[in-house]
């Protein structure tokens, strides 16, 4: 069986995360303290509650946490999207972002679909 640490979805949602950190150092105070904060603690969300559930014993508690990381996805969606109109992320920052949304959206859900699916079998 493999570890958390070793699943695609888990290594999307750290990666993100990790990038999102990393731009936050080049905002501008107004931006750090409205958007940042709340787009770093949604994005490390996403990994936080994958390893949450993935640690779970029951099928509905992992469930569950693998539902909120995908709130927390959404979430994160949302302050980029803000970042963006608000010119805080320039374009390259925002393909980067891009790139790793893309992919990590439909493995979260295929993930999600997957895990309940096999739980209920």
């Amino acid at each position: 069986m493999k570890t958390i640490q070793e699943l695609d979805v888990y290594k999307l949602s750290e990666s993100l995360s990790d990038v999102i950190w990393s731009l936050y150092d080049k905002w501008d105070y107004k931006a750090k303290h409205t958007i940042g904060l709340q787009v770093i603690r949604s994005a490390d969300s996403i990994a936080a509650n994958l390893a949450e559930g993935f640690g779970r014993f029951s099928a509905p508690d992992r469930k569950k946490f693998y539902l909120y990381s995908r709130g927390s996805f959404e979430e994160t969606k949302c302050w980029l999207r803000k970042a963006i109109r608000r010119k805080i992320l320039i374009d390259a920052d925002e393909k980067a972002i891009s790139l790793i949304v893309n992919e990590l959206g439909p493995k979260l859900n295929a993930f999600i679909s997957k895990t309940t699916k096999a739980n209920m079998s």
